[in-house]
């Protein structure tokens, strides 16, 4: 292969609060910080990571790009996820959406899946 996915970058408002936040929601840990980035991952070769860049603005639209979670048990999840910062949010997903819709600390939407096998399931 050519190419891998390396990060995904996430503007942010208050670096260490969400690179922090990220790391309980995916039991991640920081590999390296300073004034302007963050990056956290599983593991320093386990790729993607996730890198936070600091930005002056605060998040005002609907995200483009979002990160979906599979987790074990969706609703255990989901409330333990909310204990650590994040809300539920109306993206217009629906009552029959077989997913839930969080927004994190800065507002960036993600999505906690029903358990899933593979990437097709």
């Amino acid at each position: 292969m050519a190419v891998s996915l390396y990060h995904l970058v996430v503007d942010t408002h208050d670096l260490p609060a969400l690179a922090r936040f990220w790391c309980q929601v995916l039991d991640w840990r920081v590999l390296f910080e300073d004034k302007d980035e963050i990056v956290i991952g599983a593991d320093e070769h386990a790729m993607p990571g996730l890198c936070f860049l600091p930005v002056p603005e605060k998040k005002t639209v609907k995200n483009r790009l979002h990160i979906d979670l599979t987790p074990d048990d969706q609703a255990a999840e989901v409330e333990r996820i909310i204990a650590l910062g994040a809300r539920r949010v109306d993206v217009g997903q629906g009552e029959d959406a077989t997913w839930v819709v969080l927004a994190d600390p800065e507002g960036n939407e993600f999505c906690v899946l029903r358990p899933k096998k593979s990437l097709i399931d």
